[in-house]
């Protein structure tokens, strides 16, 4: 590669800085971007009716010209929610393992768009040569199968993305992470290190997934004569494996219940990531035709989600399961970071249905502790540290560690989405911000919804609305129907009608006084109407409701 003198690497986050969730980096060099995952984030609680949240890509359209591919780290949907969304806009090439173009695919059937997508199956060592950039996959282990750190070599210098990880020296499925490769990279000298923060605050290491395989067999042999019910994350196929491998042992049918969950295991069984022994799995319906002690349900729902299957259970929801006293429910996940409250809830309502719930130990995370992330960075030895993945304070705890291993406070970057990292051998430095945003999804709608209809929609929650409806002559002006009022989720009428009573006299005051000020152009009517029904409600009330009047013209 002929190295121009006055380029430099940028590297620009468009989401998934300070805060878990939204994951996607664009890599820029002279005329090439490549862009690194493309994940969605879950509403927070004050995004009222939303469902999803995407990451604003005006830059990427901006510059579509530049963009080559997207490379995809693994088949989470905090790393690969969005791609239906982005890829309407901007069509090019997506290039990932195995199992996260399976499930990838998975989501771009349902949108139609499998025809119109460009993807290919990477293997690990594998290298891709897009515009300016070369990308090496490199093998990781992560809560699901098949994760890749990427090492982008570019005319700068390389950068080593570890994607999410952590260290498992025995995994349930395939090998353990490529640490020699990472070594071998680091020999050639790496520019800098994009680092996974989520457990950078834990101390030690992360426990293997095998252990988790080894507390099931406890708890199964210990409730050899109750149903078990087991709630995790759809994606996590070594712990369904698990699940499988000792309801296998203990001579039990498995029924997996959640749309995510089917979807994830059917494509994993196809794609020869998933072993399970035949006649083991058997459909919802069979569950009738088996005694309680020798079933499994493996379910979604295990962050509490309202509509996931483990909650329409826990609610008496569900048309297939009932939860009966004397069910054991495991909760093989932990909270995420917001979601503690729904999980205690659901948790609270099965044990008064009588069930034992264990959540206790039937979990290790899928992200390295400080020992791994120390690891990684005595095998990389970058001149830079950039943390990426994780809320400012686990940002802040990878920081600490990097000085701890030597890093100079100057050469740790902890970027803001929208910052411009521009790098070389000779410095690094933020000289730019870009737009970037949430873009919210409601039902079909693709960012119809802002944060002016969001303020709308708490407005209304908050204090209600009072519609006011007055019908005028045309010509003449005069009023011939109302004022009258209706109101929604304010007061109730029923309670209040002397206060609607006083309510509509100052409105039949404002239109008089309008009348007689000859005043005839609607705008001024309803200002009126809202200023003077405004301030009357909250003398009265201390309430702000929305108020939308009405004119209507015969």
């Amino acid at each position: 590669m002929k190295r121009q003198n006055n380029s430099k690497l940028k590297i620009i986050p468009l989401g998934g800085l300070e805060q878990i969730g939204m994951n996607i980096t664009a890599f820029e060099y002279e005329d090439s971007i490549i862009v690194v995952d493309c994940g969605l984030s879950f509403p927070e609680d004050d995004m009222l009716g939303i469902d999803l949240v995407i990451p604003d890509v005006t830059y990427l359209k901006n510059n579509i010209d530049k963009v080559k591919g997207f490379f995809i780290t693994h088949g989470h949907e905090d790393h690969i929610g969005a791609i239906p969304y982005v890829l309407r806009d901007i069509n090019v090439p997506i290039y990932a393992t195995k199992l996260t173009i399976g499930i990838i695919e998975n989501k771009l059937r349902e949108h139609n768009l499998l025809t119109k997508v460009k993807r290919k199956v990477v293997k690990y060592g594998q290298h891709i040569n897009l515009g300016c950039f070369r990308v090496e996959f490199i093998k990781t282990n992560h809560s699901i199968q098949d994760a890749a750190a990427l090492a982008i070599y570019s005319p700068a210098g390389i950068v080593v993305h570890t994607g999410d990880f952590k260290v498992d020296y025995t995994p349930v499925f395939g090998d353990a992470i490529d640490l020699q490769r990472f070594g071998e990279i680091g020999k050639k000298g790496v520019l800098a290190l994009m680092c996974d923060s989520t457990n950078a605050e834990r101390p030690g290491f992360t426990n293997s997934e095998r252990t988790v395989g080894k507390t099931f067999d406890n708890i199964f042999s210990e409730h050899t004569n109750t149903r078990i019910i087991i709630a995790t994350f759809a994606s996590n196929v070594d712990r369904v494996q698990q699940i499988i491998n000792s309801a296998y042992k203990f001579g039990r049918k498995v029924v997996v219940e959640g749309r995510s969950m089917v979807n994830i295991i059917s494509t994993a069984t196809e794609l020869g990531y998933l072993q399970i022994p035949e006649n083991t799995l058997i459909d919802i319906e069979e569950l009738k035709n088996y005694p309680d002690e020798q079933t499994v349900l493996i379910t979604t729902g295990s962050q509490g989600e309202s509509m996931a299957a483990l909650s329409r259970m826990a609610a008496n929801l569900h048309k297939k399961v009932t939860i009966k006293p004397g069910d054991t429910i495991i909760f093989s996940s932990n909270p995420i970071p917001g979601n503690e409250k729904a999980v205690s809830n659901v948790i609270n309502e099965l044990f008064m249905k009588g069930a034992e719930v264990i959540f206790q130990d039937a979990h290790v995370s899928g992200h390295a502790c400080r020992e791994e992330i120390k690891l990684i960075y005595s095998l990389v030895k970058p001149k830079y540290a950039i943390p990426v993945h994780g809320e400012y304070k686990h940002l802040k705890a990878q920081a600490s560690i990097a000085r701890e291993l030597g890093i100079e406070k100057e050469d740790i970057f902890i970027l803001s989405s929208g910052n411009v990292l521009e790098l070389d051998e000779n410095g690094a430095k933020v000289t730019d911000k870009v737009p970037v945003g949430a873009i919210l999804v409601d039902g079909l709608g693709v960012g119809d919804v802002g944060n002016i209809v969001l303020r709308d929609r708490q407005h209304l929650a908050e204090d209600g609305i009072i519609i006011v409806v007055t019908t005028l002559e045309s010509g003449s002006g005069r009023v011939l129907a109302g004022p009258d009022i209706v109101s929604r989720g304010f007061v109730y009428v029923r309670g209040a009608e002397s206060l609607m009573d006083e309510a509509k006299q100052i409105l039949d005051e404002v239109m008089e006084y309008c009348m007689d000020k000859n005043i005839t152009d609607w705008g001024r009517i309803k200002t009126e109407v809202k200023e003077e029904l405004g301030e009357f409600v909250w003398k009265k009330t201390k309430r702000r409701p929305m108020i939308m009047p009405i004119i209507m013209e015969v």
